[in-house]
């Protein structure tokens, strides 16, 4: 496996990777409070609580569990500057797009809270994919296979 010359991770990119790493945070932080604190009410709950309930926070959890994986390797591939990169990044702001409207749409949270969240995640995917799209420095950074 032979890996090119490229430029290092700079300028713009740092946001780009901020977020990333601030995501992959606070996904940590939300997993550790379900696993830590809910876990345990779950496993106590089993008997009580409809199956289709269980069946939904499983899911649920499963769901997060994939979403953090998935920006872990991001962020891991991202220092790597493969070229995977520029697809995957986009891929994973539209998820995260995708979150932010569940939110906002379905879950029981103040209106303040899911619009500050969707509008976080509409300013990033709006900022972020163009750069990847078009900006030549990116082509030039992520060029390891």
């Amino acid at each position: 496996m032979t890996t090119r010359h490229a430029e290092r991770i700079g300028g713009w990119l740092l946001a780009p990777l901020a977020w990333l790493l601030v995501s992959l945070l606070g996904q940590t932080l939300s997993l550790a409070y379900a696993i830590r604190l809910q876990f345990p009410q779950f496993i106590a709950a089993i008997g009580a609580v409809p199956v289709a309930n269980l069946f939904i926070w499983f899911i649920s959890f499963a769901f997060a569990s994939g979403v953090w994986c998935y920006t872990l390797w991001l962020v891991v591939a991202f220092f790597k500057r493969r070229r995977s990169v520029l697809k995957q990044m986009i891929i994973w702001l539209l998820i995260t797009l995708l979150l932010a409207l569940k939110s906002f749409a379905f879950l029981p949270v103040a209106d303040e809270i899911a619009v500050r969240d969707l509008l976080f995640a509409l300013a990033a995917t709006a900022l972020i994919v163009p750069y990847f799209k078009r900006s030549e420095r990116v082509k030039q950074t992520f060029v390891n296979p």
